[in-house]
C-alpha cells in the first residue's frame, strides 16, 4: 500500500515539472525582444561639443626652441623663468598661469606660434603673448580655419568657430593672421577658437587692423623684433547689433576692453640682456570694444603699461630688472 502511494506522489510531481516546462518553453518563444535602448542625443548644458574635442588628452607644450612647460592635470605649481631668446614668455607670465586643468579660468597653454592664458569661464584668452620677428612673416594665405581648440582639457567649454555667427561680433585674434604667414602650420594655429574674442566689428577691422600693420610693416620691417602680449578685460561690449554681456547662449563673455603691449628692441640676439639695458621701446594701447564710439586711429588709444596693469590686475614684463620695470611701465611712447 505504501509503495503505491509513493509510486503515485512521483508520477504527480513528475507531470507537475512537465507541464511547467512547456508552458516556459512557450513564453519564452512568443516573447517579444525589448525594444533597444535610444542613444542619448541631447547637448550638454556645459560642454555641447563633438566627443572628439573632449578627450583628457595633455598637450606636449613646446615651441622648437621656445620650450614653454608640459601640459599636466596634476601640478598647479609649475613655474618656470623662460629666457631664451624669442621664447613667448621672455617676458614674463602676467598671470602666472600654469598648465593645470583645475586653474580653469587661469590655464597655461602654449600653442607653439603663441602662449596664452585661457579662461574656460569666459570662452576666451585672458592674454596672449608671441614674438615677431622677419622670419615669422611670409607669403602664406590666410586660411581662415576657424574650430574650436582640440588641445583644451575635456572638462572646459569648447567654443566653436561658428559660435559668433549672428552675434553682432567678429572673431577677434589675439596672436593675429598676419603675424604667423610663414608657414600654413604657423597660420592655421591662430585660427583656433582659444585665440579668439568676441570684437566689434570696427575695432577688429579697422583699429586693431591699423596696429597690427603699423607693428608689421613699420617696427619689424625696420629691422626690430617684437615681444607682444595681447589681452581683454571687463564684461560687455557693443558690436553690429548693439550693447550685449554674452554671446553663444551665455557661454562666452564680451570684453569691455582689449589691450595689447608691444616692446621693441633691434633684431639680434641675447635679447633679455638688450631689454635689461632700459633702451627698449613699448607700444601700448587700451581700446574700447564698442562699435558705436570706437575711433579708426589706434593712437588715440595709446596708454601706459601701468594703466593696463592697474586695470586688469596683470603683472607685465617681470622678467626684467626692477628698475627697468618701473621705467618701461611708466612709459608713454606715441609714434
Amino acid at each position: 500500500m505504501k509503495d503505491k502511494k509513493l509510486l503515485s506522489l512521483l508520477v504527480t510531481v513528475a507531470l507537475i515539472v512537465f507541464v511547467a516546462f512547456v508552458r516556459l518553453r512557450d513564453s519564452s518563444a512568443n516573447k517579444t525582444p525589448d525594444k533597444p535602448k535610444k542613444t542619448s542625443t541631447t547637448r550638454s548644458s556645459h560642454n555641447k561639443k563633438k566627443s572628439s574635442h573632449h578627450s583628457d588628452y595633455t598637450p606636449q607644450a613646446t615651441t622648437a626652441s621656445r620650450t614653454i612647460v608640459t601640459s599636466s592635470s596634476d601640478d598647479c605649481n609649475t613655474h618656470i623663468k623662460n629666457t631664451s631668446d624669442n621664447n613667448h614668455l621672455l617676458l614674463g607670465n602676467p598671470s602666472d598661469a600654469q598648465p593645470c586643468r583645475m586653474l580653469v579660468n587661469n590655464y597655461l597653454i602654449d600653442r607653439t606660434y603663441y602662449v596664452a592664458s585661457y579662461n574656460s569661464e569666459r570662452g576666451t584668452p585672458n592674454w596672449v603673448s608671441w614674438h615677431l620677428d622677419a622670419s615669422d612673416l611670409g607669403s602664406t594665405y590666410r586660411t581662415d580655419d576657424f574650430r574650436a581648440d582640440p588641445e583644451l582639457p575635456g572638462s572646459f567649454y569648447h567654443v566653436e568657430g561658428s559660435d559668433y555667427v549672428s552675434s553682432g561680433f567678429d572673431r577677434g585674434h589675439n596672436c593675429p593672421s598676419g603675424d604667423r604667414t610663414n608657414n600654413t602650420d604657423a597660420n592655421e594655429s591662430t585660427f583656433l577658437m582659444s585665440n579668439m574674442i568676441p570684437q566689434a566689428p570696427k575695432n577688429n577691422k579697422r583699429t586693431w587692423a591699423g596696429f597690427e600693420e603699423y607693428t608689421r610693416n613699420t617696427l619689424v620691417s625696420a629691422g626690430n623684433e617684437c615681444y607682444i602680449i595681447m589681452g581683454s578685460y571687463g564684461t560687455g561690449g557693443t558690436g553690429s547689433k548693439g550693447r550685449v554681456k554674452t554671446i553663444d547662449e551665455g557661454k562666452v563673455t564680451v570684453p569691455s576692453r582689449v589691450w595689447k603691449v608691444v616692446v621693441v628692441i633691434p633684431a639680434g640676439d641675447n635679447d633679455l640682456e638688450r631689454l635689461s639695458s632700459g633702451d627698449v621701446k613699448v607700444v601700448a594701447i587700451d581700446t574700447p570694444n564698442n562699435n558705436n564710439t570706437i575711433d579708426n586711429s589706434w593712437r588715440k588709444y595709446i596708454t601706459s603699461v601701468k594703466a593696463i596693469e592697474d586695470s586688469t590686475g596683470y603683472h607685465l614684463l617681470t622678467n626684467l630688472p626692477k628698475r627697468v620695470q618701473m621705467a618701461l611701465k611708466a612709459k608713454v611712447y606715441v609714434p
